[in-house]
């Protein structure tokens, strides 16, 4: 019988990192001058307990399900359950994207998110001048009561779960969701989902407001304060970092700014005295997952520490549910290209695995032609099995935070929660996150955070396959959903036909209350409700929030 070698004889002790470094390493070629991620990150050639991969267990890590939850806010995570499967839908008349919803649903999804069109957004009818040319176009055109209840006919709303994509006007959005389901005689005890309704990211990234900051973010509490009270299943925020990534942030200044806004809304919260306790359980979060894989990871693991830590340290939570970030995600739109669009199938199914192994609760994996239109059926199928093969062919599920205790994991863990907190204390320093984006700061540092991409991608620093990269003469022609502009006659006769038929007086009385709540600054999501359920219309709230409110303009610091 041949001997076994002994271990400590065979593999002896190699030395530190820095020998190791000195006597092999150094002397070798490498392939480029300068490893650096995405986000700038200058890369390590390998992380070891001596350069900064050491974590203290109890206090850094801890077990899935318990503070501060880096490894997880569910004690057996994907073994218990998968992540809802929440793909983002919504084109044309309301009947169009039904359909969409259902062939969603007959195929896997698990959850339902809604796109809402440009008007809808931006809160104006179809039949307002401004609506021209965008209705239904880029989402699903939403202005009447009876236009979310054909959005959601034939769908159990106490039985799915149901994302709305909308800010200025989500108060407006929520009013009519929950009036449809008073109507078919459901408690709002009953209905689960999230509204997006995040002010603070629009002044920041996406540009889509109609009132100055500090009305828009007092209508955001209103929401939150409504849902604390009287729909405990629904996320009233969905406080979102992607559209401040999509932007050309960095992952940092995404994590980051978007804890900011989070604290932002809590602090208003608590002047309103609510309890914290009472109401953070519901707030939850929204990241974008970009192309570097383990700096991806790493954010969601530092966000949930990060956020865990604020709210039991500053903030004194003493529940679990309080201190817990959940958080939906969705693959990145701006590394999708036009050009060799399969290509980002490819993208799109790495981007998915690192947010599965970054432990989130829901997930959007973006279609391969969502760069160039809305996205097809065919399409759109692709991105739902991608998400379907992750979860049943891979076996990441099968263990929970698999990455954990990887020296480079907890390093680039440690290093975000520490950068993105430093953001947070100067953003403290100016007063809090309203006052940042009243004087223009974060969006000056995403601007130079773009520009200093640019400049890298421009000098070949930076790739992007088939763009600076591996290009290939022509176009690579794939098909793409046409939105008919029948869509948009049918939908000005649909409203014009809705506010015919109104009670004028319930109609008259309803806004009076509108502006009446408003003005006295009261929470208007009850006013709402019930004058939504007479007739009063996305556009009319809209514009009494206009005339109460006032209209904001981008100062343009940058």
């Amino acid at each position: 019988m041949t001997k076994k070698p002994n271990s400590s004889a065979q593999f002896a002790k190699s030395g530190s990192h820095t020998e190791w470094r000195a006597k092999g390493y150094a002397s070798q070629r490498e392939r480029k001058e300068k490893f650096s991620s995405i986000s700038f990150r200058e890369q390590p050639e390998i992380v070891t307990p001596e350069n900064g991969g050491a974590v203290d267990h109890d206090r850094d890590l801890g077990f899935p399900g318990e503070y501060p939850y880096t490894r997880g806010v569910q004690p057996t995570m994907y073994r218990g359950r998968l992540w809802t499967m929440r793909q983002f839908a919504g084109f044309g008349s309301p009947e169009d994207t039904n359909r969409r919803f259902k062939y969603l649903l007959e195929h896997g999804q698990t959850g339902l998110s809604t796109a809402f069109d440009m008007p809808s957004l931006m809160g104006y009818d179809p039949d307002n001048a401004r609506s021209r040319g965008e209705v239904g176009r880029e989402g699903v055109s939403v202005a009447t009561i009876e236009d979310m209840d054909t959005l959601f006919s034939g769908i159990a709303l106490d039985q799915v779960t149901t994302s709305m994509t909308i800010n200025c006007t989500a108060t407006v959005a929520f009013a009519f969701y929950f009036a449809v389901a008073k109507r078919r005689g459901l408690g709002f005890e009953k209905l689960g989902g999230t509204i997006q309704n995040d002010m603070f990211k629009e002044f920041i990234a996406q540009k889509e407001w109609i009132c100055p900051p500090a009305p828009s973010v007092k209508l955001v509490c209103d929401v939150v304060e409504f849902c604390s009270q009287s729909a405990p299943k629904f996320n009233p925020v969905s406080i979102s970092g992607y559209h401040i990534r999509e932007a050309g942030a960095t992952a940092v200044q995404e994590l980051a700014f978007t804890i900011a806004d989070g604290l932002g809304y809590v602090d208003h919260c608590l002047s309103r005295r609510m309890k914290i306790d009472d109401f953070a359980p519901r707030l939850s979060f929204f990241f974008d997952v970009h192309n570097d894989f383990f700096e991806e990871v790493a954010k969601f693991r530092a966000a949930r520490r990060l956020w865990a830590r604020l709210m039991r340290e500053r903030y004194g939570a003493k529940t679990d549910a309080a201190c817990k970030l959940r958080t939906h995600a969705q693959t990145a739109g701006v590394s999708l290209t036009a050009q060799q669009p399969v290509n980002n199938v490819a993208r799109v199914a790495l981007q998915a695995l690192a947010a599965v192994l970054g432990g989130v609760q829901s997930l959007h994996t973006n279609s391969m032609d969502e760069t160039l239109s809305l996205p097809t059926e065919d399409a759109v199928r692709v991105a739902l099995r991608t998400q379907q093969i992750i979860a049943d062919e891979s076996g990441i599920t099968n263990v929970i935070d698999p990455l954990g205790g990887s020296y480079y994991v907890e390093r680039l863990t440690n290093e975000i929660e520490a950068e993105a907190l430093r953001y947070i204390e100067q953003i403290d320093a100016m007063g809090g996150m309203l006052h940042a984006v009243e004087t223009g700061f974060p969006q000056k540092e995403i601007a130079e955070a773009a520009y200093r991409f640019q400049l890298d991608l421009d000098a070949g620093a930076q790739t992007i396959v088939g763009v600076n990269r591996y290009t290939e003469g022509g176009e690579q022609e794939i098909p793409t959903l046409k939105i008919e502009h029948e869509v948009e006659r049918q939908q000005i006769e649909r409203v014009a036909a809705f506010k015919a038929k109104r009670n004028k007086a319930l109609h008259a009385d309803a806004l009076a209350k509108v502006e009446s709540a408003c003005r006295e600054a009261r929470n208007v999501v009850p006013v709402l409700i019930d004058a939504v359920d007479v007739g009063v219309t996305l556009g009319e709230v809209s514009d009494i929030y206009r005339k109460v409110f006032g209209v904001y303009t981008d100062p343009g610091m940058l």
